[in-house]
Formats: C-alpha cells, sequence, structure tokens
C-alpha cells in the first residue's frame, strides 16, 4: 500500500544531553506523521552513543514555509558565535545540511548509504510489533521526562534562551511572507485538524477524528506542562 502523502514540514530543532547539557540546532524536513529524527552531527552521535539516546531532548524552536527559508534561517542562527560555545555540539556553520548540494541521486557514496539506511528502517517499521514497541518506548520516555517539573522548568527556560537576542533577517522575512500569503485554506497544512490532550501528552489530529478519542478520555485543546 502506498505511504499516505503528508505535507511536509520544515523546522529548526535542539537536542539538548540532559546528562552533559551540551546541545545540538539543526534543520529537518519532516515527510512522515511519525518522525522520530534526532539529529546526526558527529559529537550528538557520539554523545548518544555515551549517554544514550533516551538522555537527549529535543525541542522545536521554530517551523519554516519551505527548505529555502530553512536553510537561510538555520545559517543565522548556527554562526560563528554558536560554535564557539563550548557546550555547542555543532561541527559546521549553518545553512547546507548533512549532504553535499552538488551531490544527485545514485552519484554520491553517501547518497548510496542513506538509501541502504533508510531501506533498513523501511522494512523494520513495516513489522506491526516493531512499530508498537517504538511507540510505546518513546511514549514512556517523553512521559517520565515530562512529569518532572524541574526538567520541564529546565527546557522551557533554554527555548526562550534560544533565540534571545537573535532576529530574522529581511531576507528570511520576506521568504516568510511570501509563503505565508500561499497557505490559505486547504493548502495550509494544518487545515482540518485540531490540539487534543489527555493531560500528559499533546496530539494534533484530523477534526473528524475527535469524537473517537473524546470517548477515549482525551479533550480539546493543548495541555501546557
Amino acid at each position: 500500500m502506498p505511504r499516505k502523502y503528508f505535507e511536509p514540514l520544515y523546522y529548526i530543532y535542539k537536542i539538548t544531553c540532559i546528562v552533559t547539557n551540551k546541545f545540538y540546532i539543526g534543520m529537518h524536513k519532516q515527510t512522515r506523521e511519525q518522525d522520530n529524527y534526532m539529529g546526526s552531527g558527529k559529537y550528538l552521535s557520539n554523545s548518544k552513543r555515551k549517554h544514550g539516546k533516551e538522555n537527549h531532548v529535543k525541542e522545536i524552536l521554530e517551523y519554516l514555509p519551505d527548505l529555502e527559508s530553512l536553510k537561510a534561517r538555520e545559517k543565522e542562527i548556527v554562526n560563528e558565535e554558536l560554535l564557539n560555545d563550548k557546550m555547542c555540539m555543532n561541527l559546521k556553520l549553518g545553512g547546507e545540511g548533512g549532504f553535499p548540494l552538488h551531490c544527485t541521486f545514485g552519484t554520491c557514496e553517501k547518497t548510496f548509504h542513506r538509501n541502504a539506511v533508510i531501506k533498513s528502517n523501511v522494512s523494520k517499521w513495516n513489522n506491526k510489533e516493531y512499530r508498537e514497541s517504538k511507540r510505546k518506548s518513546c511514549s514512556e520516555i517523553s512521559n517520565r521526562l515530562w512529569a518532572d517539573k524541574e526538567f520541564r522548568k529546565k527546557m522551557s527556560e533554554s527555548s526562550k534562551k534560544s533565540f534571545l537576542g537573535k532576529s530574522h533577517s529581511e531576507e528570511t522575512k520576506d521568504l516568510m511572507r511570501k509563503k505565508a500569503q500561499e497557505r490559505v485554506g486547504e493548502k495550509n497544512s494544518q487545515f482540518g485538524t485540531c490540539w487534543i490532550t489527555n493531560g500528559l501528552e499533546n496530539k494534533k489530529i484530523k477534526k473528524t477524528e475527535v469524537d473517537k478519542f473524546i470517548n477515549n478520555g482525551w479533550k480539546l485543546g493543548r495541555n501546557v506542562l
């Protein structure tokens, strides 16, 4: 069965190791509803191996309308000043992503490796038991962390500081305004959706599914943890 179409989401994210407080900032294009992407930087990967993926928390800093403005925004944030921060795990300036821009499909060794990884992950994800175990694991970790008031406070303060003293460039603002004008009605990826919560978890669903979730104890709105 072909995969259901999902309107891509473009966002800047921050991953923090709760053991060392070191962080990594990157950009990502989300192309499916279930997306557990947790970055791929060299230092970040070493940190996850050493301290465990469960001790790394991801937060979305901001959404952008398209890939062009996403790259421009990451270039603004991941600059020389950020790279000089001893707590930063980024290795290079933002704006280019992990793969060379000139690398076309099927002509780059990294592309072949990436395709092999994707194929392997798709094969695993097609196994229902594997999917359920991953979802349960992620849910348990998330609930455990966010049940801690001190942890929530720490993440909230970190999120506020991430953009402190910074602003969008005029070029990025123009791109965002232009794309925003195009995203109206059904062209908007959030059209026909709403937020629901069960007190511990927030979820965005289609409005046509509201009754099903309400009957299972959910309610409309978001819980600010």
